[in-house]
């Protein structure tokens, strides 16, 4: 994996890398429950460009906590990555016996009946993206905050598929998928920056047990 991004950690939150992170999952059967569906395509989008890792799931894991250590420390940007991928991602790897530096916290009351989590993975921290536009925008105008409505709202055309069809994408299209999320959830949060920097979680390194039992993971 290459490193990618500036040098060295800013020390405002604001001042640090963002990175886009998003995660499509097996819908053979049921791609929101991780006891029975598995992860078929990871995607981090940098300051330089998106790296996606396909594969085995092991494997798969394996790679993108390679990837993540490789970076300079910054801010992880999901959507709905507090309430879904990231324990969906915790889970996986435990049921594998993968090691990650993913660390989760219970997350504040969200005002929905998502569970959500705070997060740190490594030496970067994370944002949740739809907790930022639900606060504002989504209070104001009334939207779901779905990553493609808000998209949509922002003038930018996301990659669209039949979501309940993800395990019959080839391989190139599910790359330009999972791609596409991951580089859409850093955008949409750069272009909110410095005061997005506010949502980033409080969560610290050491907060949650990987080994643990992982919470529980619930559609947004």
């Amino acid at each position: 994996m290459t490193s990618r991004g500036a040098p060295g950690p800013p020390s405002r939150p604001y001042a640090r890398p963002y990175y886009g992170l998003d995660i499509e999952t097996d819908t053979t059967v049921d791609g929101l429950d991780p006891a029975c569906a598995g992860i078929l395509a990871v995607a981090v989008a940098t300051p330089t460009g998106d790296e996606v890792l396909l594969g085995r799931e092991d494997r798969l894991l394996a790679d993108l906590e390679s990837l993540l250590s490789s970076l300079p420390p910054g801010v992880l940007v999901t959507w709905n990555g507090s309430g879904f991928d990231l324990p969906f991602l915790q889970a996986r790897a435990a049921r594998w016996g993968v090691p990650l530096g993913l660390r989760l916290a219970p997350g504040p009351c969200s005002g929905d009946v998502t569970p959500r989590v705070r997060a740190s993975w490594g030496a970067h921290q994370h944002l949740d993206g739809y907790l930022l536009y639900r606060a504002d925008v989504g209070r104001a105008l009334g939207l779901s905050c779905g990553l493609k409505s808000v998209a949509r709202l922002a003038g930018v055309a996301p990659v669209e598929v039949d979501r309940a069809l993800v395990h019959e994408l080839p391989r190139d299209e599910l790359a330009r998928y999972v791609a596409s999320d991951a580089r859409l959830a850093r955008d949409l949060v750069q272009r909110r920056l410095p005061a997005a920097a506010a949502f980033v979680d409080s969560c610290t390194t050491g907060a949650g047990d990987p080994a643990g039992a992982p919470p529980t993971v619930t559609p947004g």
